[in-house]
């Protein structure tokens, strides 16, 4: 099997090296792909993942079996539609199913009609709404930008101001809308499930750091680190996020005439209430997601293949590494509020000999004469795994320490406190 994946990031370089693992794929192409992912797979330049005749183009010339879109951006424009149109198996939400993330209040309202439990939530297109929702809900304040940010739409404040002002730059843009939620208490979850269209799989959860700094202080990011397994949460999590989550998110959409195939990501968070759904994505996380395929043992190839061609039935249950898994993002200079870029990156081969450890490029390009420099915000993703969460840690920032990029910063305290036992689910026992 030839598989085509769409994308320039760490995601698509953990997607391109589980690929690979897959004894049953024969070779894998990405477009336009990042030096790291050249160093193990050939790359066709791709000026615009979300040009769907220039991406066909590539799944022609290179006559693949299976088309793995990973950013949302491309899905959310139709990628996926064109190539399924023209006969291709397509890991990949159709534009009308990847409204789950390409808008909030769509999103809410496929929740409510599935019975899917999720915080309390007001659609605003005005500021007078905009007021009325921050009263009605009280502090601390939520509100996200309806349409695709990146990661870093939501702001969560105390400040009214500060949440006021985000408002107003969320209805300054095109069609501006927004939605103001009740906050959600307790530790968030990542979920990522499979889905072809009728059944579901789901990943091993996982948990990431979107805050800048440690002890989640500054401006919310892409996401600074992330890991797995969850020492902290109930056993069986992904069974429940699937019965009382996704299995009837992708009834409501398959009941709309708009089957959702690709990956459903679930973020929860864990109130003394129960779960509930924060957001919807409609593809894997980035860091988040990393680690979750990190432990995944079930072939890669074959469970795209199975859930793009509608086949997920026939595959068993998705099985797991027992150890643990770790990324830590190293971040560019002024990231994320004004990230410099083109700096040196040397000391990768250090890091990546370090046992248990390897790097995924996340933002990263060669200059002319060579050189490998950062070209994004977010420019690494450090992996390592280990026995544990302590050992696991212990190996990415070994790696961590290895890579020379002036200006840059990470996290220090990535599943720190889980590998500590410090972590604890409101009005649990434990």
């Amino acid at each position: 099997m030839k598989v085509l994946v769409i994308g320039s990031g760490a995601r698509e370089h953990a997607l391109v090296r589980g690929l690979i693992a897959d004894s049953d794929v024969s070779a894998v192409v990405a477009a336009p792909g990042n030096p790291g992912i050249e160093a193990v797979a050939p790359c066709e330049p791709l000026a615009d993942v979300c040009d769907a005749q220039a991406v066909l183009e590539v799944a022609a010339r290179h006559t693949v079996d299976l088309v793995v879109v990973g950013p949302e951006a491309p899905l959310v424009a139709g990628v996926g539609d064109t190539l399924r149109a023209a006969g291709y198996a397509v890991y990949g939400p159709s534009a009308a199913a990847a409204r789950l993330e390409g808008s909030k209040s769509f999103a809410k309202e496929v929740m409510a009609c599935a019975g899917v439990p999720t915080a309390l939530a007001h659609v605003c297109t005005t500021m007078d709404e905009v007021e009325a929702a921050l009263d009605a809900l009280g502090a601390p304040h939520v509100v996200k930008d309806d349409g695709l940010a990146a990661g870093k739409g939501v702001v969560v404040t105390d400040d009214r101001e500060a949440a006021l002002a985000h408002a107003r730059a969320c209805l300054a843009k095109p069609g501006g809308q927004l939605v103001v939620e009740e906050f959600l208490d307790g530790p968030e979850v990542s979920v990522f499930c499979i889905c072809d269209g009728t059944a579901v799989r789901a990943l091993a959860p996982a948990q990431d750091f979107k805050r800048v700094g440690d002890g989640d202080a500054g401006p919310n990011t892409g996401g600074m680190g992330a890991y797995s397994p969850l020492p902290w949460a109930p056993p069986h999590l992904s069974d429940w996020v699937i019965e009382h989550i996704a299995q009837p998110t992708v009834d409501e959409m398959h009941r709309r005439g708009t089957p959702f195939v690709g990956t459903l990501y679930v973020g929860l968070a864990m109130t003394s209430r129960g779960p509930r759904v924060v957001e919807f994505n409609a593809r894997f996380g980035d860091p988040d997601g990393q680690v979750s395929l990190a432990r995944l043992v079930t072939p890669l190839g074959g469970l795209l293949y199975a859930a793009a061609t509608g086949h997920l039935d026939d595959l068993d249950d998705l099985h797991h590494r027992p150890e643990a898994a770790v990324v830590v993002v190293v971040a560019a200079e002024g990231y994320p509020v004004a990230p410099v870029t083109g700096g040196a990156i040397n000391g990768l081969a250090e890091a990546a000999s370090v046992p248990g450890a390897w790097v995924l490029h996340a933002g990263t390009r060669l200059a002319l004469d060579g050189e490998l420099v950062s070209a994004g915000g977010r420019v690494l993703d450090v992996m390592a795994m280990g026995a544990g969460l302590a050992s696991a840690r212990e190996t990415a920032y070994q790696a961590v320490s290895l890579v020379r990029l002036d200006g840059a910063h990470h996290r220090s305290d990535i599943a720190l406190a889980a590998a500590r036992g410090e972590i604890h689910i409101p009005g649990s026992d434990t």
